[in-house]
């Protein structure tokens, strides 16, 4: 018998498993049931949905990551169970049982996740016979199934892992999300599960997730929209045999685990809905990291903005107005902007049409960087974005028909 093959993403690491079906969710056939195990005990940590709207899920899975262990995610597609009242409750708590119930795990280490249209019942038939059926089917293999199972608007599954030598062993953290449109800071319409074989203590794995990412998922936006059901949860089994509990190795984890959300977050703006261009904004010279983290969310979810990228338009005074919106004070005057590496605006002035012909050309690349120097002082942030284009609303305006 040939030895099982090397996972990728969530089962690129020691002691997990996963895998896809479809169990009937998705009119069109696709996948839409996913399950991640771990084959020990884990930690666990989350950050979720800031929108009051949530989903049943959503209060599931936080009030279980508080207690800082799980054994299982279960996740579908198609369907957010949301705005779903009691029934929609019920049915989450039926998910976790049935799920505990057919891996032998305690029904209190059972995270759920659900993605998909709003107001609509989950069929809990399907979702039954699913969830028994999958059961049977995990594997060190089936991660990238995982990653294709909890797609919506996805064109691509999103997966990444790291491999480092942490505490004289190999240690692993690997990840996989879904998210394409309604991203926005304070989590969006994205899911993100993130595994490490590293043994980390819930209080410091919480510590580290929630400051990866607010630099990693709370910094991309799509569209300005957040979602009803957004959660990023972090399991540690420890089966590397290598406990992380502060100092060097606590740094290199925490480097890891950045690297793994950054590379996801950074896909799904890639694949933003109707995406045509990849966009950073990096505002630097502030006066605090918060103050260029809000005019970099400015620039990055201004309509206007992203469209002038889409069009090639330079357009700069779109950036200028964006960023005198974001409630920070700075002095226009001492402001410089670039875009693609061409300097447009020199001290609060632009620098006439050559310039902006440079930038016309810069802005038919495919990835364009926009940077405004503030003059204010010595902070800077980041976001990435994309173009907002006509394919975007055809999407949307389609969505459910």
């Amino acid at each position: 018998m040939s030895p099982e093959k090397t996972g990728t993403g969530v089962t690129a690491v020691k002691g997990f498993r996963a895998g896809g079906i479809a169990c009937g969710i998705k009119k069109s056939g696709a996948l839409d049931l996913a399950l991640i195990l771990s084959d020990m005990p884990a930690t666990a940590a989350g950050t979720f949905t800031r929108n009051r709207f949530r989903a049943s899920c959503v209060d599931h899975s936080e009030r279980l990551a508080r207690r800082g262990r799980a054994r299982a995610v279960v996740v579908n597609s198609g369907n957010a169970n949301a705005a779903t009242g009691k029934q929609g409750e019920r049915d989450t708590a039926e998910m976790a049982k049935k799920t505990a119930s057919v891996l032998r795990v305690p029904a209190g280490e059972v995270l759920v996740a659900s993605t998909g249209v709003i107001g609509v019942p989950l069929p809990m038939t399907a979702v039954h016979a699913g969830i028994e059926l999958l059961a049977g089917r995990l594997g060190a293999a089936g991660g990238r199934k995982a990653a294709r199972a909890i797609m919506t608007t996805d064109s691509v599954p999103k997966e990444t892992s790291v491999r480092r030598r942490l505490g004289g062993a190999s240690v692993t953290v690997g990840g996989m999300a879904k998210g394409s449109g309604m991203i926005h800071p304070d989590m969006a319409t994205m899911l993100a599960f993130i595994t490490t074989d590293a043994k980390v203590p819930a209080p410091v794995l919480g510590r580290v997730l929630r400051g990866v990412v607010d630099d990693s998922f709370n910094s991309i936006t799509v569209d300005g929209e957040t979602s009803t059901n957004d959660m990023v949860l972090c399991m540690a089994n420890g089966a590397a045999a290598v406990a992380v509990l502060g100092g060097r190795d606590l740094d290199v984890f925490a480097g890891m685990l950045k690297d793994v959300c950054r590379d996801l977050a950074e896909k799904i703006v890639r694949d933003g809905e109707g995406a045509s261009k990849f966009i950073r904004v990096v505002v630097t010279g502030a006066a605090g990291v918060s103050a260029a983290r809000r005019v970099a969310r400015a620039v990055a979810v201004s309509p206007l903005v992203k469209t002038a990228v889409y069009g090639g338009d330079p357009n700069w005074g779109r950036i200028a107005a964006a960023a005198g919106n974001a409630g920070v004070a700075f002095r226009p005057e001492k402001v410089s902007i670039r875009v693609g590496g061409v300097l447009i605006v020199r001290r609060g002035e632009g620098l006439g049409p050559a310039a902006e012909r440079e930038t016309a050309r810069a802005l038919r690349r495919k990835e364009i960087e926009i940077r405004v120097d503030l003059g204010a002082g010595k902070a800077r942030a980041s976001y990435f974005t994309c173009d907002l284009t006509h394919e975007y609303i055809t999407i949307n305006a389609s969505y459910r028909t």
